[in-house]
């Protein structure tokens, strides 16, 4: 249906939208205040670290759905919880409301518990590592999504989430709770993504303060990424990008196979592995390299990457939320179906009746080109808020050379946005 949509016009009024702003801000140098404003100061409900046991009982409650209950993927509710509820759901919910995962984590409550019981005050030098343990764990997390052979099987999601949980348990108590903001992907993904949130939470000691500002206020109040935290980023836009290229037919007859009789995930992981790979350093090169490139005379690369780099959390953000909005849709309404059910017993805990999910907005022209323009409005506006940042931490000049400095970054911000909704647009046979 979406192949019956003047896709191509989208696609060439995006990319000039997000020239134009570049030239303008630039030209102008007339930008967003970017300032924030408490709406209300308040105790926090509950402690944090008895939030992060809560959810951890709730994480291994879901192992034992995906261990117990049905192999469906679609019925069991522990695939859903992770791939649609995690994955999607709260990105979407943490990019409007600020870091929800920071109240639901599963590992500092017991973290503090196991160390407090210990004895152990020290630490093993993870810590060392910045957020190099983060970019393993995203990787591995990424090959296990888009490459893996069965990532929604509730048996073998189940394995891997226990797994992963105890692993990251083990770290976490021998090198300390504060390890997990850079340590533990979901962790620093989160907090990194949640950073262009209009509405945020700071909090202090046992006070929260709810903040609205400018989405990506709070970017320019971080400090400047770290090289490790680079990669992460870097991998972050790879890995999501990825994900949906690789359905593409154009990547399915890179690899000689006929889009329309696809033989399985099992003919293609030896390709995927090294196309996710291949496609983080392309996407790495490009991006450093469209920051050196637009060096000015006298500066130096490693004082502008770091700030630079923090210009494309919208992005990253943005294209997650388009990427994957389809999916909330469709498998949202199974992970209510299934939490109304979590075991196949004939339960109605919400209320909801069998048979009740519809897709019946998929075979329509308005309702895919309602989800069409809410993509093609979240890519556009992801882009030119990461133009806007761009201008604001990069190096302040003239017009002039203000112009030539980003000139290299603007391309691949434009190039980038075509890019992106190509890719939404683009018919897919896996």
């Amino acid at each position: 249906m979406i192949l019956t949509l003047p896709t191509g016009w989208y696609l060439a009024g995006a990319g000039l939208a997000v020239a134009l702003t570049a030239v303008l801000a630039l030209v102008s140098r007339r930008l967003p205040p970017f300032a924030a404003h408490r709406l209300l100061d308040r105790p926090a409900l509950l402690p944090r670290a008895a939030t992060s046991w809560i959810g951890a009982a709730l994480l291994w409650a879901l192992v034992a759905v995906g261990v117990l209950g049905t192999r469906d993927p679609l019925e069991n509710l522990l695939p859903l919880a992770v791939w649609t509820a995690l994955w999607v759901g709260l990105t979407l919910a943490s990019v409007v409301f600020g870091n929800l995962w920071r109240d639901i984590e599963p590992w500092t409550g017991p973290v503090r518990t196991f160390r407090r019981l210990t004895g152990w005050r020290g630490s093993v030098g993870l810590s060392r590592l910045g957020h190099l343990p983060a970019v393993a764990g995203l990787l591995a997390f990424a090959w296990f999504e888009i490459v893996s052979l069965s990532p929604a099987d509730p048996l073998v999601l189940a394995r891997v989430v226990a797994a992963y949980y105890l692993l990251i348990l083990a770290l976490a108590v021998a090198e300390g709770e504060d390890w997990l903001a850079r340590g533990e992907f979901l962790t620093a993904y989160f907090a990194l993504i949640a950073r262009i949130a209009p509405f945020w939470a700071d909090y202090t000691g046992a006070r929260v303060t709810v903040m609205a500002g400018w989405p990506g206020a709070q970017v320019l109040r971080m400090g400047a990424l770290s090289p490790s935290a680079i990669a992460f980023v870097t991998l972050l836009l790879a890995s999501v990008s990825f994900d949906g290229l690789h359905e593409t037919f154009w990547w399915l007859a890179r690899l000689g196979l006929n889009p329309l009789e696809f033989p399985g995930r099992s003919a293609v992981v030896g390709a995927n592995s090294a196309g996710l790979v291949a496609f983080w350093g392309g996407t790495a090169a490009l991006v450093l390299g469209a920051v050196r490139a637009g060096l000015p005379r006298g500066a130096r690369f490693g004082t502008l990457a770091g700030p630079l780099m923090l210009s494309f959390l919208p992005i990253a953000a943005g294209y997650h939320v388009a990427h994957y909005l389809v999916a909330l849709l469709t498998d949202g309404q199974y992970a209510l179906a299934a939490l109304n059910d979590p075991f196949g017993t004939g339960a109605a805990l919400l209320g909801l009746p069998e048979h009740w999910v519809s897709f019946g907005f998929l075979n329509t022209r308005g309702g895919v080109l309602a989800i069409w323009t809410a993509q093609f409005g979240v890519i556009t506006a992801a882009h030119v808020l990461a133009v806007l940042l761009g201008v604001r931490l990069g190096p302040a000049a003239g017009a002039a050379q203000g112009l030539r400095s980003h000139l290299p970054m603007t391309l691949l911000m434009v190039a980038y946005t075509v890019f992106g909704l190509w890719l939404l647009s683009a018919p897919v046979g896996a």
